[in-house]
């Protein structure tokens, strides 16, 4: 546990020390930022590992702020737990689905996050995962150290390139936007997109806006890119994947609950479509024995979107200094409004 010099706001006569818990050891120029500042007292779970659930309830406790992972689950437990003096929660992450968004808004609990400032890194992950998925990388690495590699091969390691293709992004946000600029060049024919609504800034790409049926059936790599929501939950079904085309790519680097990781696992392993990258699953980490790490033409990636040092870097400031700015009730450089 580490703390920093504190800061005695005076409340009614009395003074009071901000509190905060930090759910997890986080990059040093986050730590930096809130020693420096001098405005808290900082106790933090000094491990790589993530909290367990009753020392999470224990380190809330009285706490005006809360840093915390896309792995803690933020419910109304820990915001009782925690108590009326929690001020702000900021999260190392865009996404926020592992927060009680409803609760904490009854609450009046300021929400910070981390966009931006990951989507150049997450997209590149993207596309690495796709080019790694189509042309069948990790299958000719495994090939090579195996002895399997005996000569050259016409057909040998085959996959699917991206030149004169179809690319369906499912979610032109932020990233989406950033996926889209990326695999452009590539020589892409025709770039289609769904999504709850159109996007003028699509023109860039030359988006096509088209309903998600269309999107599936016309496209040889489809993208998810979208958040995790009531209405995307499970989106990627049976359903979903019988509509693909039989050489159709699969990649999704959102969040796993997008994806019913059974009905993938039926596409894959029936040929319905040629193969799949994830870079998110359910659970994460996924058990080593699950049925999907023992296809061939399916590519795991244990959520590396963002890791790139200078993003994390950066990640870990941006949380600091949405923290600091919920602390003292003043503009956060990155607040979630909901």
């Amino acid at each position: 546990s580490s703390s920093s010099s504190d800061f005695f706001p005076s409340i009614g006569g009395r003074t009071e020390i901000m509190k905060v818990f930090i759910t997890r050891r986080i990059p040093q120029e986050g730590m930096k930022i809130l020693s420096q500042a001098g405005v808290c007292k900082v106790s933090l779970w000094d491990s790589d590992e993530p909290v367990p659930r009753a020392e999470l309830l224990k380190g809330v406790e009285g706490a005006h702020g809360l840093l915390c992972l896309l792995s803690d689950k933020i419910d109304t437990e820990v915001l009782d737990a925690a108590g009326p003096n929690l001020k702000v929660i900021s999260t190392l992450s865009v996404g926020f689905d592992h927060m009680a968004m409803d609760e904490i808004k009854k609450r009046g609990v300021r929400v910070g996050y981390t966009p931006d400032v990951l989507t150049d890194a997450t997209a590149e992950l993207t596309v690495a995962l796709l080019l790694a998925t189509a042309r069948r990388l990790p299958e000719g690495v495994v090939e090579v150290k195996n002895g399997g590699w005996s000569t050259w091969k016409p057909l040998w390691l085959c996959g699917y390139g991206l030149s004169g293709s179809t690319v369906g992004v499912i979610g032109l946000g932020r990233i989406g936007m950033a996926i889209a600029r990326r695999l452009k060049p590539f020589g892409v024919k025709r770039l289609l997109y769904f999504g709850r609504t159109a996007k003028s800034y699509a023109a860039e790409v030359e988006g096509e806006y088209v309903p998600l049926d269309t999107l599936v059936s016309e496209s040889d790599f489809v993208v998810v890119s979208c958040a995790l929501t009531p209405e995307t939950q499970g989106l990627c079904n049976k359903d979903f994947f019988s509509k693909m085309k039989n050489t159709a790519v699969f990649i999704n680097t959102s969040r796993g609950a997008v994806v019913n990781q059974e009905d993938l696992y039926q596409a894959l392993s029936s040929g319905q479509i040629a193969c799949a990258g994830l870079d998110v699953t359910t659970p994460e980490p996924l058990p080593t024995d699950h049925p999907l790490l023992t296809l061939k033409n399916c590519v795991v990636l244990p959520h590396i979107g963002s890791a790139t040092y200078s993003t994390r870097g950066i990640m870990a400031e941006l949380s600091a200094n949405n923290l600091l700015a919920g602390l003292q009730g003043t503009d956060m450089p990155s607040e979630l409004k909901f």
